[in-house]
């Protein structure tokens, strides 16, 4: 059954990347030298989360993730979105478990941690909520990165961490309105970490006692260092290759 669920998903994770470089222009920017070991990224985060439609960055991806994912792909999705009826379920069938999850520390998160496997892929969007037009949350708070995904850092014991900075979807579509625009350029920066060099990097730098803190301090500092500009302000980050074709 987890075999065929893996086939479906694949399936909708690929026609999904066919429709999006039909209808997008796809603009990948590598930071620093280090490239992906496809079959070695055990942790994928997403930040600078402004869109419900980032799914549509599935056309900068190599086919190689979209199988794993499918095969062995963990992504907790918030439950207010997962309860939606259409958006939840489309949500559901990104990755072979999916796991809705609340912003209170309870047993949601756990049965998150409980399937960190050695072969897991685990893709988390670690600010939990996403940024309106004002560059502020819902509530009109600071967009922060939250400290669960410290909790995935010291658990996976080895492999790549692999961050995906997007350059933002507002041009495409706000939260609230319901249809994209097509024929818009997606800009997304790609930077490889090796897990275990920076989980003791984090120790090093916070202690056990502050590892947390520290997580959620550096992967703020690299958001708001890597991430690319808007597509209509035409700016990259500093000493970044660019890549216009995404990876086959």
């Amino acid at each position: 059954m987890r075999f065929l669920r893996a086939c479906l998903v694949f399936a909708l994770l690929y026609t999904l990347k066919v429709v999006s470089k039909l209808f997008y222009r796809h603009e990948v920017i590598w930071i620093g030298e280090a490239r992906p070991d496809w079959g070695k990224v055990h942790l994928l985060a997403g930040l600078n989360h402004t869109s419900l439609y980032e799914p549509l960055f599935a056309g900068a991806l190599p086919n190689r993730l979209l199988w794993r994912l499918a095969r062995h792909g963990v992504l907790p999705v918030a439950d207010k979105t997962a309860n939606r009826a259409f958006v939840g379920r489309f949500f559901k069938t990104l990755a072979q478990d999916v796991i809705d999850i609340t912003r209170r520390q309870d047993d949601t998160w756990q049965k998150v941690l409980d399937l960190v496997r050695r072969d897991s892929l685990i893709v988390i969007f670690p600010e939990g909520r996403m940024k309106r037009e004002t560059g502020l949350d819902a509530e009109g708070k600071p967009m922060t990165v939250r400290g669960g995904i410290a909790d995935l850092i010291r658990l996976i014991p080895s492999g790549q961490f692999l961050i995906g900075y997007s350059g933002g979807l507002h041009h495409v579509q706000v939260p609230g309105q319901l249809l994209p625009k097509p024929f818009r350029t997606l800009r997304v920066a790609f930077e490889v970490l090796d897990l275990e060099a920076y989980r003791n990097e984090m120790l090093a730098r916070g202690g056990r006692e502050g590892f947390k803190l520290a997580v959620v301090e550096d992967l703020q500092a690299r958001r708001d260092r890597n991430c690319p500009r808007s597509p209509e302000r035409d700016e990259v980050p500093e000493d970044a290759a660019t890549d216009p074709a995404s990876p086959s």
